[in-house]
């Protein structure tokens, strides 16, 4: 072997040679034309296991769930925030002047009306309705007396024993004991509702405030600026009111025009409402006024519904969101809110074409369905739209689609044509 042999050749490696260095004496015994065909065989092995390999490591298309959008009736409703009022609200004050003796309710209780709340010292008044009951005694007898003393005037004026102006006297002095009767009668009846204002009763039936005055101290009466002894309010049913901008009103009395939804100032439109916290309406009410004007401040119509409250679970001054019917019953497709995607400021979804590839459709939103999204334009009944996977999912690429049940588990899809490829 040459000295420039013995230079080019590789130093021996224990073992199995690198796939490098069988390359680099293949490269060198060609140059001499040297190169054995077992040599060859083998590096043309090498490149074929190369390419399996490659071919066995490319990844497979990614699993997505598909479904159809859901067909159905639905009914779009307006939301506003609204406020609980009591329908019925008073201020418990004392009618009569006294000291109190005693409270006679258990603070925020509920109360019916006719319930005795307060009892006020009732003993000055009963001593006045003993005094107008003897005027009222005295009275009566005096018109007794008058009526007999005329009586005998009227017999004895028919034998010229008495003249006529004698008659007309006791004629007038009747009139006058009658008029005293009266007069003592009213003071009697005044007298005894003094008597009867002693004893302070709820007006209405509802919620009882807590109790603002103690026993023992003295309160005023009407006449002197009667003092506030506690409130009631009524529970059961409750309104709320809540304010409609003067867009919404337009289009609804628009659909009126038309005959396409009924105006709530002459039907009683039903209404949903959810309290704070809430996902879903848990009440439902109907419409019961409309006012005649907007307000020119907010350029809103002030409107109340009547909500029942059975459990007495709503208080007056609560917040709740109202579901107003805003507009007659059309058929659209539904579809799960998570198959929304958001791209700058359009809203798409990721439809699965006939030849599995991903294609981003732009979408219009409409109101939520009982958990569903109605989509105005840009979906079609039969499109298969990823519900699940959507982060595997790219615009041109192929997907390995799976039919779901049905969206959210509501009602079937709207057309009954298959994915392609995707498994039953």
């Amino acid at each position: 072997m040459s000295s420039i042999d013995r230079m080019e050749r590789p130093a021996p490696v224990s073992g199995v040679e690198p796939r490098s260095l069988r390359r680099q004496g293949f490269v060198r015994a060609c140059r001499r034309g040297l190169a054995p065909i077992g040599l060859l065989a083998a590096l043309a092995l090498g490149g074929c296991d190369d390419k399996t390999a490659q071919s066995q490591a490319a990844p497979p298309a990614p699993l997505v769930t598909v479904a159809q959008p859901v067909k159905r009736t639905v009914t779009d409703w307006d939301e506003f925030t609204g406020r609980f009022e009591a329908i019925e609200e008073v201020q418990v004050r004392a009618r009569v002047g006294g000291f109190v003796n005693s409270v006679e309710f258990k603070d925020g209780a509920i109360v019916h009306a006719g319930d005795l709340l307060y009892i006020i010292d009732p003993r000055p008044f009963e001593a006045v309705v003993l005094q107008a009951e003897g005027q009222l005694a005295d009275a009566r007898a005096k018109g007794e007396l008058a009526k007999r003393d005329l009586e005998r005037g009227l017999n004895l004026v028919q034998t010229s024993a008495v003249s006529e102006q004698v008659v007309d006297q006791r004629r007038q002095a009747l009139q006058a004991a009658r008029a005293a009767e009266t007069q003592a009668e009213g003071t009697l009846k005044a007298a005894q509702l003094n008597v009867e204002f002693s004893h302070v009763l709820a007006p209405i039936t509802g919620r009882v405030s807590r109790h603002l005055v103690t026993p023992g101290n003295l309160v005023q009466g009407s006449e002197g600026g009667a003092t506030l002894l506690t409130s009631i309010v009524s529970l059961d049913p409750i309104y709320i009111y809540f304010d409609v901008d003067e867009a919404t009103y337009q289009r609804n009395s628009k659909l009126w025009f038309e005959g396409r939804r009924p105006s709530s100032r002459d039907t009683a439109n039903p209404v949903q409402v959810a309290l704070t916290g809430e996902t879903k309406p848990s009440h439902e009410g109907k419409m019961d006024f409309i006012d005649n004007r907007l307000d020119v401040s907010t350029a809103t119509l002030r409107s109340r519904a009547v909500i029942p409250n059975k459990d007495l679970s709503i208080l007056p001054g609560q917040f709740g969101r109202v579901r107003l019917i805003g507009s007659s019953p059309y058929e659209a497709l539904l579809i799960p809110d998570t198959a929304i995607a958001t791209d700058q400021s359009r809203k798409i979804v990721f439809v699965v074409k006939d030849d599995n590839t991903v294609e981003a459709r732009a979408v219009t939103l409409g109101p939520l369905d009982e958990g569903l999204r109605v989509i105005r334009e840009g979906l079609k009944p039969e499109d298969h739209v990823i519900v699940d996977g959507l982060q595997r999912a790219r615009v041109g690429a192929k997907v390995t689609p799976k039919m779901a049940q049905a969206p959210a588990g509501d009602k079937a899809p709207a057309g009954d044509k298959p994915a392609a490829g995707a498994k039953p």
